[in-house]
């Protein structure tokens, strides 16, 4: 069975996949410090609690924190005796390269998303992902990742706007009864709400009008069916896009040998 990891700045996702579905996904706050051991004692006790007898043989991993994947290495190395992919690394293979500034890094987890946008829906896409921050990849025709938007994230904006305002509470994202707010809180939710599908709206519109055909939106990250409630932003909505363009792009290295 194959481990998916997917290390974000906020949170890290593991994910079982049998070759056919995923079994069970687990989630822990990102932590540069957790070392092999407690990621293992965390992980073997949920995967206890879910009654999975999974016998992994291969992980790979995505991860936008460098610090973190040295202890995720030792922890697949030590408790499933294999060397783990890494996404971005020179020996992990894309389906598809990406075409953009000579020298350019591209995020591991926009290279992921890129590839399961793709094996799911073909080329000529845009995934919007509301992570930690708000990134808009643009998908070719070929399914290369030719570039994109990077936006502050939703919940990033709100701890900018309490810590900027002191007399500004913490509130949740919620798509508030009305525009025009009545109170303070009701204020804040409705400029997140809106202020965000006003967002992802201009910059879908404008990366259309940029590339010249028609292109699918596709969402993704945990507040993309929130922000679908406000207005027809997506053509459609993936809840595990970066799991499976992680299980397509270890699928991907194994027919070509580097596994």
């Amino acid at each position: 069975m194959l481990l998916c990891i997917d290390c974000g700045n906020t949170n890290t996702v593991f994910s079982v996949w049998d070759g056919s579905q995923f079994l069970c996904t687990l989630r822990t706050s990102t932590e540069h410090q957790r070392t092999a051991d407690q990621y293992y004692v965390w992980y073997s006790t949920l995967i206890a609690h879910h009654k999975i007898d999974a016998m992994i043989t291969d992980v790979i991993i995505s991860s936008t924190v460098p610090r973190v994947v040295f202890n995720l290495r030792v922890f697949a190395d030590r408790y499933f005796n294999t060397r783990p992919l890494v996404v971005g690394r020179p020996d992990c293979l894309l389906p598809v390269p990406p075409r953009v500034d000579q020298g350019t890094s591209v995020g591991p987890d926009r290279l992921v998303n890129t590839a399961g946008a793709y094996d799911r829906h073909g080329g000529d896409l845009i995934v919007v992902d509301f992570g930690t921050a708000t990134t808009f990849d643009v998908v070719a025709e070929d399914g290369a990742y030719v570039g994109g938007v990077i936006a502050p994230g939703v919940n990033l904006s709100l701890e900018a706007l309490h810590a900027a305002a002191a007399a500004l509470p913490h509130v949740d994202v919620t798509k508030p009864q009305a525009v025009i707010g009545t109170n303070t809180v009701a204020c804040m939710q409705s400029g997140i709400f809106w202020g965000y599908i006003g967002l992802v709206r201009g910059i879908t519109d404008r990366i259309r009008g940029e590339y010249d055909r028609p292109m699918q939106i596709i969402g993704t990250g945990g507040l993309a069916p929130l922000f679908a409630t406000g207005d027809v932003l997506f053509d459609t909505i993936e809840d595990d896009l970066t799991m499976h363009g992680l299980t397509v792009i270890h699928a991907y290295n194994k027919e070509n040998g580097t596994l």
